[in-house]
């Protein structure tokens, strides 16, 4: 849903991207369809092909989009992380109640006001795994910086329903 929306405005399908909380790789296969190459990275070993590595920590590595679903706890570290190895923009999915927050928008919405799409449908996700026939009261949003990160860019959008017409077989097994 996140790639529909911003090919729209940018040519993703030349670019190269990193999902530096990949997980178990649930949004690895999907940004494969629309990147030129998709690199992966999680502080944990989850024994398949990515690089075991801590994003917070300092690294050389960059690419043209950072796009993850970080620990919650650590969303703002990873914004402005991201921020610092992004050539062209950020994009991290988050629930919505992490717009709620004096700290938060001290450090992070006050400097860097990301364009905020928003699910109109739930997102099946809970504690960390997918469920095809699962319900959920959390609502969830995607928050997309581009460079300059500044007040370049200040629009909220919803993200129509879309499940049935981008869900694929398999997306709710292991992935990647």
């Amino acid at each position: 849903a996140l790639c529909e929306s911003i090919k729209r405005y940018s040519h993703i399908h030349r670019y190269a991207c990193w999902e530096p909380a990949c997980g178990d790789g649930a949004m690895v296969r999907p940004l494969r369809e629309y990147f030129a190459s998709v690199a992966r990275s999680d502080v944990h070993d989850y024994g398949w092909d990515h690089v075991v590595q801590d994003f917070l920590w300092p690294c050389e590595q960059h690419a043209d989009w950072i796009i993850t679903n970080p620990p919650f706890r650590l969303g703002c570290e990873f914004a402005l992380t991201a921020m610092d190895h992004a050539r062209i923009g950020v994009a991290m999915l988050v629930r919505t109640a992490f717009l709620e927050s004096i700290g938060r928008y001290e450090r992070l919405f006050s400097k860097h006001r990301p364009a905020v799409l928003q699910f109109t449908e739930r997102v099946p996700m809970f504690k960390g795994r997918l469920d095809a026939k699962g319900s959920t009261a959390t609502a969830y949003c995607w928050l997309v910086w581009t460079r300059p990160y500044g007040d370049v860019l200040r629009r909220m959008d919803w993200i129509p329903p879309c499940r049935k017409a981008l869900e694929r077989p398999g997306d709710y097994g292991k992935a990647a």
